[in-house]
């Protein structure tokens, strides 16, 4: 067993945390630049070019395996599975799907007009639409790559459950009313009852076009994060930061919800800043609290669901996503040694 253990644990660190990697970066800027180990331009410059190197490692091939099982999941799939379920079961599909489907919080907004218009209940649609842009296989991976693998799978179930808790009470509140005229009342699309099947080759070439096309899209993001996340560890103060954001303020979760709501960043660029935050003394809680506002409720695409849904339902579902944001930063923070 032990050995077994061994073996996980080198894999964890050549794989995922790349600590060869850091160990490479660190020789080169010391023995060829000559820099100090102790100053804080080495720290800032160490982070940033370890984890640009190590995220755009792990998101190619990890896009390239998800992009690859999603592309089992189209919408129209999507949407045929889900219609066999409804109440709680339904949400719990939908919250599943959303983690296997290749959608970010503004993407998820057509899928779920389309969702909607097909004569899904609202509530599965909801489940969806907060499960998909929160939870995804990259994601849970860069997580466990960063924080371990505790805090990552612990992040998944938290997820989920923020995800069918949100979908069931929008559902029992009986929201439907709520999603506007045109949406409800539109045409539906009809699309072919049968599926094509793509080969082997054609699923391996839409891996490869989804890692250029997402690299592409988010590729800003992560520099901007990464950026962030260097100044934050390399040259902000540690005691400004857990004054602010540290276990000692009991508002600290709080500011960090606030703070992440109307940034508009996927989970790749917050996972620096996240990261940079953790090492400078911040709780777990905060700082999940912090990527989660930012990856389910970015404000474009709160923006968006506003023009689909009337007032009363938007506010109902950020209430709902936010207040579960917050108790499960206080949470993490409060049992936080159980995952670190």
């Amino acid at each position: 067993m032990q050995v077994i253990k061994d073996i996980f644990i080198w894999l964890n660190d050549a794989l995922l945390k790349m600590t060869w990697l850091e160990n490479l970066i660190n020789s080169l800027l010391t023995n060829g630049f000559g820099m100090d180990e102790t100053g804080y331009l080495f720290k800032a410059v160490s982070f940033f070019m370890f984890d640009v190197v190590k995220i755009f490692i792990l998101l190619s091939v990890l896009i390239y395996i998800s992009s690859y099982i999603q592309s089992h999941f189209s919408p129209e799939r999507t949407k045929r599975i889900l219609t066999k379920f409804k109440g709680i079961p339904g949400n719990i599909i939908g919250a599943l799907l959303g983690t296997v489907t290749p959608f970010c919080s503004c993407s998820s907004i057509p899928i779920f007009i389309g969702f909607t218009k097909a004569g899904l209940p609202v509530g599965v649609t909801f489940s969806f639409l907060i499960s998909s842009p929160l939870v995804d296989l990259a994601s849970v991976i860069l997580l466990a790559s960063i924080f371990g693998w505790p805090v990552a799978l612990a992040y998944v179930v938290v997820g989920l459950v923020i995800a069918v808790i949100g979908g069931t009470l929008i559902d029992k509140f009986h929201m439907e009313n709520y999603v506007e005229d045109f949406v409800t009342q539109g045409p539906v699309i009809v699309t072919d009852s049968v599926e094509i099947e793509t080969t082997r080759k054609e699923r391996h070439l839409y891996a490869w076009e989804q890692v250029k096309e997402i690299i592409k899209k988010v590729w800003i993001y992560i520099l901007i994060g990464v950026s962030i996340g260097a100044t934050i560890h390399g040259f902000i103060p540690q005691n400004i930061i857990e004054t602010v954001l540290g276990d000692n303020n009991p508002f600290s979760v709080l500011i960090a919800t606030v703070v992440g709501v109307p940034m508009y960043a996927d989970i790749f660029g917050t996972l620096p800043i996240a990261e940079a935050l953790v090492l400078k003394g911040v709780g777990i809680g905060t700082v999940l609290a912090f990527m989660m506002a930012v990856t389910a409720l970015s404000l474009p695409s709160i923006v968006l669901l506003k023009k689909v849904v009337k007032t009363r339902l938007l506010v109902t579902f950020v209430t709902i996503v936010v207040i579960g944001i917050i108790i499960t930063g206080y949470l993490f923070n409060i049992f936080g040694y159980l995952f670190i």
